[in-house]
């Protein structure tokens, strides 16, 4: 399929959104350079809301992502809970 992307700017919300992305996705590849972090991973990424909540310790909505957002490679299908980066439409995981 190949590799969907995000890059996030280096602010201290940014950075905790980086590490809840890395839990969600052990297998993402990130690159951190002085003012931005990339994150790629293959096929899909995804976020979810109760992971990012647990890193900034308040309710977190998913809409605040833009504010951190650079860039982003892949479609994306999002809801109340979670983001979710893929190639194919219609391929989100569901969280229990």
């Amino acid at each position: 399929m190949g590799k969907v992307s995000i890059t996030l700017q280096n602010t201290d919300e940014g950075r905790m959104l980086v590490d809840a992305i890395v839990a969600d996705n052990p297998a993402a590849e990130v690159s951190r350079m002085p003012a931005l972090t990339k994150i790629d991973c293959e096929d899909r990424l995804s976020l979810r809301r109760e992971t990012i909540e647990e890193r900034i310790g308040r309710r977190y909505d998913l809409q605040e992502l833009q504010l951190s957002l650079i860039s982003l490679a892949g479609n994306v299908e999002e809801d109340d809970d979670s983001f979710t980066l893929a190639w194919s439409r219609g391929a989100s995981p569901k969280h229990s």
